[in-house]
């Protein structure tokens, strides 16, 4: 990619200053001058582009009205931010990790494993504020910025960058660049516009704390899609829990606020039904085998690999992490054609091209080399047609170590066939489920009345940010998992 580079004889001192004194911005938060690459407009333009990414990366979880709860929230608390002219975008995306996170320009995103973590609307703003908060403070916009000034040195030619390339670059970062870990001066400032945010709104902002003290409780990982979960991203600031509960304190005082919503009720009864964990709808495996209900189709998964599923791809990486298996749909009319357009889309260098087929299906088998910058990657591949869909396997190892995969790689694929076993195709998700004590009792007991099985009981109680010897009082609003398939 061409860059639009002037050369430049400064030296690298004054080539730095003249970068800060024509790239400075005023922090909306803070008031103060700031190195930051990104205008507002660019921001937007950035965001947009991003925003297409994830949503194709990990889908959206269709339910319009729970959707519509969340982005009323989100917009209330966006108007009391330090950016209200801001136009600010809600996605809640069908992914089992418990993650919040932004995008610069106002897009705000919530995974479906957050909510199920979740308490209270309180603790609900108190995220959202979070999250607006580093949109507000331009966060990801700097870490942006320090992305693009290591990748092409400090000071030398930048100044006379123009726009478009640099926002071309950074949009190639992709979904990537969300999940650099912010610093726990960050995460602190964040978490102060949280509270900020959440009171202003008319929220008890001190249940931020409680959220936290159960994400700490439980210290969620990632799930199949590959999404990280939050302590990846937002890292733990010292104190966290006593900070936020004196700012909540603060703030209070400050507004000379009486009364705050918790509002516990009214969020439990809308999650109620909420997919939990890993949905079956959108495939899974079972005893080494990859099953899709909804394409009707399986393969099997070599053993000790690490799969990783997203509603656009699944990806499997073998033990040593010197081989990947990437499938995914195929442009095109025939698995011939797609065949062609990879080549083309690739530049691959072809060693074997054929028309074969794999039990029973029209598919066209391809080996072929692939320039990548670490060197020359060896590639087998399958493109496969069922029905109105093009299906592609691809199986790639660097050149040297390919013979090792090989055999594995077009075993795995050629088993590639229709799925019709019903009891495969007809599964059903585990969902959130609130019930409410008849009685006041201990946690655990009521837990046991629900039917909630022993090993799953610590799991629960930390899903309603409680603990199992905690007395209940009657007629309280309790979640439990209803299991599916």
């Amino acid at each position: 990619m061409k860059r639009y580079i002037r050369k430049t004889f400064f030296p690298l001192g004054l080539a730095g200053l003249l970068l800060w004194t024509l790239s400075c911005a005023v922090n909306p938060v803070t008031g103060k001058q700031e190195l930051m690459l990104l205008s507002e407009a660019d921001e937007i333009q950035l965001g947009r582009q991003t925003d297409s990414q994830v949503v194709q990366e990990y889908g959206i979880y269709e339910d319009p009205k729970l959707t519509a709860y969340l982005n009323d929230i989100c917009q209330r608390l966006g108007k009391v931010s330090h950016r209200p002219n801001l136009t600010y975008h809600f996605k809640l995306l069908d992914v089992s990790v418990v993650n919040a996170f932004a995008v610069p320009g106002g897009y705000v995103y919530l995974t479906r494993g957050i909510l199920a973590s979740l308490n209270s609307e309180a603790e609900l703003a108190g995220v959202l504020g979070h999250e607006i908060g580093h949109i507000a403070a331009r966060h990801s916009a700097k870490q942006y910025s320090k992305a693009q000034l290591a990748q092409i040195g400090l000071g030398v030619g930048m100044i006379f960058t123009e726009k478009a390339p640099l926002l071309s670059e950074l949009a190639q970062l992709g979904v990537g660049m969300l999940f650099l870990r912010f610093s726990r001066d960050n995460e602190r400032e964040a978490d102060d516009l949280g509270v900020e945010y959440s009171i202003k709104a008319g929220y008890d902002a001190s249940q931020l704390a409680s959220f936290f003290e159960t994400l700490e409780r439980m210290n969620p990982g990632s799930d199949r899609t590959g999404l990280p979960a939050w302590f990846s991203t937002h890292p733990n600031p010292e104190d966290r829990l006593q900070a936020v509960r004196a700012r909540a304190k603060e703030w209070g005082q400050k507004l000379g606020v009486r009364e705050l919503k918790l509002n516990r009720e009214p969020y439990l009864k809308t999650i109620d039904g909420l997919v939990f964990g890993e949905d079956p709808r959108q495939g899974y495996v079972l005893d080494h085998v990859f099953y899709h209900p909804g394409l009707r189709f399986q393969f099997p998964v070599p053993a000790n690999w690490k799969l990783t599923n997203t509603p656009s791809r699944v990806q499997m990486v073998s033990e040593k992490e010197d081989a990947i298996i990437l499938f995914s749909l195929a442009a095109g009319q025939s698995s011939g054609e797609a065949a062609k357009t990879f080549v083309s889309k690739t530049k691959a260098s072809v060693i074997r091209s054929e028309a074969t087929a794999v039990n029973g299906l029209s598919s066209h088998r391809l080996i072929s080399d692939i320039q990548s910058q670490s060197g020359v990657v060896r590639v087998i591949s399958y493109f496969i047609q069922k029905e109105k869909y093009i299906f592609a396997f691809h199986g790639l190892s660097a050149r040297t170590v390919f013979p090792r995969y090989e055999n594995l790689f077009d075993r795995h694929m050629r088993q590639f066939k229709e799925l019709s076993d019903p009891k495969r195709i007809d599964v059903k998700p585990d969902r959130i489920r609130i019930r409410s004590a008849g009685v006041s009792e201990t946690l655990e007991k009521l837990l046991r009345s629900f039917g909630v099985p022993n090993e799953k009981l610590k799991e629960t109680a930390l899903l309603n940010g409680r603990k199992l010897n905690e007395v209940i009082p009657a007629n309280t609003l309790l979640k439990i998992v209803e299991k599916g398939r």
